[in-house]
């Protein structure tokens, strides 16, 4: 059976996991609906630096490394930074527009997905299903949360509210201004769950989290944060968040950015593991490597063809194959299906 059939058909019959008989790390890899919640490809993609073809160096993610780390959905966040804020909504557009423009380059290879349905599809094709997300939200809408709604139909599946400073939705990781979550958050944040926009608590301060919880229901993610109680940042997440993520049926996506892991090293990627399936349980642990948005990288996770890297160590470390696939990937599917419906 090829990657993509055995993808939809995991994903038909909802999410259920292969036995654990593979023989070998890889075997357990490509049995593996992988899938990493954040990547910054589309700032390259935008800038005319690079293409997803993988012809010009450099960078950390393009289809034939995609395809070489097995990576069946990939999720490209539309960065606007707060220097942008007063043009966000324009900048965004041309985010949106190059992520368009990338995949409709390679039909072949890699289709944008906004739905389970439509993962489903890129699986049997054998194709990389491509989802759009936008990073620091608050910013991006200019104060309009109409916004989201355009954003919503042009395919955006997955939205942050900051990035580290404060904006006119949020506080943020490293600003902390209007003492959580603004009037205007809430609205954007009811907007999301109304229509299906999952709900990206990374990059909030810890206030702005809480309250995020507060306003809204079911499960949400941290696409790309790691653990405080392994690494102090004010990045990473405390174990009461960790816990609450839990609760609702969320996930957090581990991060593979070096001073967010404590070290440069693929054992350090493992050790937040560790500690989120402690805290969390093995069903609320997922990747977000942060590609093409980091300026450093462990070592053994270079690019995302190393990701086969990641399953023999967690196998080393004495992980069921069961449990590695579902960090891989089965964990955020779940969320995706639960928020998005079909």
């Amino acid at each position: 059976m090829s990657a993509g059939v055995r993808l939809a058909a995991l994903l038909i019959m909802g999410l259920a996991l292969p036995p654990a008989s593979a023989a070998t790390p890889m075997d357990v890899h490509r049995d593996a609906i992988v899938v990493d919640l954040h990547v910054d490809t589309l700032l390259d993609l935008a800038a005319g630096r690079r293409s997803l073809d993988g012809a010009a160096p450099g960078g950390h993610i393009d289809l034939p490394r995609l395809r070489r780390g097995g990576v069946d959905v990939q999720v490209f966040a539309a960065f606007v930074h707060p220097r942008e804020a007063a043009v966000g909504r324009r900048r965004l557009r041309e985010l949106i527009a190059a992520f368009h423009r990338a995949v409709e380059r390679h039909p072949a290879e890699i289709v944008a997905a906004g739905s389970v349905q439509e993962i489903e599809a890129a699986g049997r094709a054998g194709k990389i299903a491509a989802v759009l997300a936008v990073e620091n939200g608050g910013d991006a809408i200019e104060g309009d949360v109409e916004q989201v709604d355009r954003l919503s139909r042009a395919g955006v599946r997955m939205m942050s509210l900051t990035w580290n400073q404060a904006n006119l939705a949020a506080d943020g990781a490293l600003e902390s201004r209007h003492g959580g979550l603004t009037p205007l958050g809430r609205r954007v944040v009811e907007r999301m769950q109304t229509l299906g926009i999952v709900i990206d608590v990374s990059h909030l301060s810890p206030q702005a989290f809480w309250e995020v919880l507060a306003a809204s229901r079911g499960p949400l993610v941290a696409t790309h944060s790691n653990a405080d109680a392994v690494q102090s940042h004010r990045r990473n997440l405390s174990d009461a968040q960790l816990r609450a993520l839990a609760a609702r049926g969320g996930v957090v996506g581990v991060n593979f950015y070096p001073p967010f892991l404590g070290a440069a090293t693929l054992e350090r990627v493992v050790a937040h593991i560790d500690h989120m399936v402690k805290v969390m349980g093995v069903d609320h642990v997922a990747l977000g490597s942060d590609f093409d948005g980091i300026t450093q990288v462990p070592q053994g996770l270079e690019d995302v063809s190393r990701l086969p890297n990641l399953t023999a160590a967690l196998l080393a470390r004495g992980y069921r194959p069961e449990e590695v696939q579902k960090i891989l990937g089965g964990n955020a599917l779940r969320v995706f299906r639960q928020v998005w419906g079909r």
